[in-house]
This record gives C-alpha cells, sequence and structure tokens, in this order.
C-alpha cells in the first residue's frame, strides 16, 4: 500500500514542480485538508462511502475549497482521491507528499533529543555537523529529555547518532560486561 501513497504523492510533487507552484503552500493546504477530515466525523462518512456517489463528494470539496482558498491543484489531486476510493489515504499520502518534496529539494529531516535547551548558536552548529555528515540540508526538530543526564542523541532517517551521558555510560556497561 505504501507503494500507491508513493505513487500519487509523486504525482502531486510533478504538478507541483511543472506548475512551478510554492510546494509549502501546497503542503499547508492538503494539511488543512487533512486536519479537516481527521477533525469531521461527518465528511469522513460522506467521502469514505462507497454509496455516495463521486459527484456529490466533489461537490462538497468545491464547497470546502471556496471556503479554504485551496489552490485547483490540490483541489483536483483531492478530487483524483476521491473518484479512486483512495480519501482514507490522505493523511498517509500528505506524508508522502512531504517526503518527495524533501528528497527533491535535498532536504533531511532530523530529530535531536537534547537533555536541556540548546542555544540558537549550538543549534547552528550542531545542523552545520548534520550538514557535513548527509550532504544534505537538514531541518531540524528539537525537544528535550532530561533522562538523557546530558549530550544529545540525533536521528537522521533511519540513523541515530547518540552523544547523550545515557548512552555513552550504556556503551561503556557494554564493554564492561564484554570483558
Amino acid at each position: 500500500m505504501a507503494e500507491v501513497h508513493s505513487r500519487y504523492a509523486r504525482a502531486l510533487v510533478d504538478v507541483v514542480a511543472d506548475l512551478k507552484l510554492d510546494g509549502a503552500a501546497v503542503l499547508a493546504q492538503l494539511r488543512l485538508l487533512v486536519d479537516l477530515l481527521k477533525s469531521s466525523v461527518e465528511l469522513r462518512r460522506v467521502w469514505e462511502n462507497p454509496a455516495i456517489p463521486a459527484g456529490q463528494k466533489r461537490k462538497l470539496l468545491d464547497a470546502i475549497v471556496a471556503r479554504e482558498n485551496v489552490a485547483k491543484p490540490v483541489r483536483n489531486f483531492v478530487a483524483v482521491l476521491i473518484d479512486n476510493r483512495r480519501i482514507a489515504a490522505l493523511p498517509e499520502i500528505a506524508k508522502q507528499v512531504e517526503l518527495e518534496m524533501d528528497r527533491r529539494l535535498g532536504l533531511a529531516e532530523a530529530e535531536v533529543t537534547s537533555a536541556r535547551e540548546l542555544s540558537p548558536e549550538e543549534r547552528r552548529d550542531l545542523e552545520a555537523q548534520m550538514v557535513r555528515l548527509t550532504g544534505k540540508n537538514v531541518r531540524a526538530h528539537y525537544v528535550t529529555d532530561g533522562k538523557l543526564l546530558g549530550g544529545a542523541v540525533v536521528r537522521l532517517g533511519s540513523t541515530i547518532y547518540d552523544g547523550s551521558v545515557r548512552g555513552q555510560l550504556h556503551r561503556m556497561k557494554e564493554r564492561l560486561s564484554a570483558e
């Protein structure tokens, strides 16, 4: 199923690139529709109900698009999902759209967990190190976790760099118990 989501995501990103649309605006509009779908049981019931004709579903979509000022390519994309009975997958497809846009822009997502709040200078230094490691621009999200005792843990994709005191203690314990 993930391949189907990726195929739809790539198609939308192709449209964004071909029409030279603002990718951030398209993502924001897509997220808005995802939030509406997640928060409205009634909307989900209508859009996901196979007994309701696609034309009626698109009329409801058009009303939402007009009210929320959603761009026509985003409207058309969601209409395709409705027509192909894939609207329930909109949240997952929207995530894939963001990943595909990031991939094409050469962006890497990073999650940084630190023992304390990092200063702007520390964040810049850490992000510069991540750029050197990946060769990509990095969009970092920061959280704090006092259980780390000190240092930070960085997750870049599926790779984890553990520079925390807790991680160092754990590795030391492993080495000592292996001897």
